[in-house]
């Protein structure tokens, strides 16, 4: 079943998917010239071949995405539709400032020639300080309470909301950013988990459909230029700004809980590190050839496109429990 708002979410599909490609098309020769990725040293050594390559092609997310979101507010205030218009906007800049951080990041490796930016702890904080400021924001202008909604009624977490809600904000963002590691994995499950929570919310919420169609127009305006072998790569200016948008989308559904399920692939990357970390620091053996999981996939013999495959066969897979839980 649609709503009435269906034609909106395939304009902004169409122009977030029509601007992407124009920007990209621009960025490549600029970025060719200022902005050449440096390779990480411990990763796979095939990679090596990939230095040079541009990066920071997320601006192209920042640019496209905050001009339809901007112009779905307008038209949403139009239409009366003010908490709806004000919702958008705030995971507008959620997503810019996250990205900010991932500029700040890129051009620090830039500068270094190196695959090392902003300390892990640093990143953390200023992440941290963008997540307080988003939920503050949310409670104030749009009312949100401790409750989260399911298929079968409503829940209250209360003291627990907000500290679950900062590590999913968290974890989901760094998770998006540790999937960034090969040649289109990234815009691939961004454009799966789009899709996932456009069937989600279609009909339910109209913020979140307009998000989703966003990521979905962003992600294969990028895969055009992406995909193996990448003439492009987004950065962690891309990575943090799909993270981040993804992740503050499911509050527009008035359940964050949701995007655990939607985004699988990303949780599963973050755990594999995790587990990876543990059992060498603990037994001095390692449970991946090389993580995050990509990487151990990459070195057991599959090809990077097989690889995007299989990520969004598992997004999809993982997001039934969403389907099941949330859908009335």
């Amino acid at each position: 079943m649609l709503d009435n708002y269906f034609p909106l979410y395939i304009i902004v599909f169409i122009f977030s998917l029509a601007i992407t490609v124009i920007t990209i098309k621009r960025l490549i020769p600029v970025l060719s010239r200022a902005a050449q990725q440096p390779i990480y040293a411990d990763g796979p050594k095939w990679h090596l071949k990939k230095s040079g390559t541009p990066t920071m092609g997320g601006v192209s997310f920042i640019i496209s995405v905050s001009l339809v979101i901007s112009l779905s507010a307008i038209i949403l205030l139009l239409l009366g539709e003010s908490e709806s218009a004000t919702s958008l906007i705030l995971c507008q800049l959620y997503a810019i400032l996250n990205s900010i951080i991932g500029i700040i990041d890129d051009t620090r490796k830039l500068k270094k020639h190196q695959n090392k930016g902003l300390s892990a702890k640093g990143k953390l904080i200023l992440q941290f300080v963008a997540a307080v400021l988003f939920l503050a924001a949310r409670r104030l202008l749009l009312n949100d309470t401790t409750r989260v909604s399911f298929s079968f009624g409503e829940f209250d977490l209360g003291p627990f909301y907000y500290p679950i809600c900062l590590f999913i904000l968290l974890g989901i963002i760094n998770c998006a950013n540790l999937t960034d590691g090969i040649d289109g994995l990234a815009s691939t499950v961004a454009f799966s988990i789009g899709t996932s929570l456009l069937y989600l919310s279609a009909a339910l919420n109209k913020e979140s459909s307009i998000l989703a169609s966003a990521i979905i127009g962003v992600t294969v305006g990028f895969l055009f230029f992406n995909l193996h072998p990448a003439k492009i790569f987004m950065g962690d200016t891309g990575s943090l700004f799909l993270g981040s948008l993804i992740a503050c989308s499911c509050f527009t559904l008035n359940n964050p809980l949701i995007v655990i399920f939607i985004a699988g692939v990303y949780v599963i990357e973050g755990c594999s590190v995790i587990l990876q970390v543990i059992s060498y620091k603990l037994f001095k053996k390692r449970i991946f050839k090389m993580a995050p999981l990509h990487h151990h996939l990459e070195q057991c013999g599959l090809s990077e496109n097989t690889i995007c495959i299989i990520a969004i066969i598992v997004t999809f897979i993982f997001s039934i429990p969403a389907y099941i839980f949330y859908l009335p």
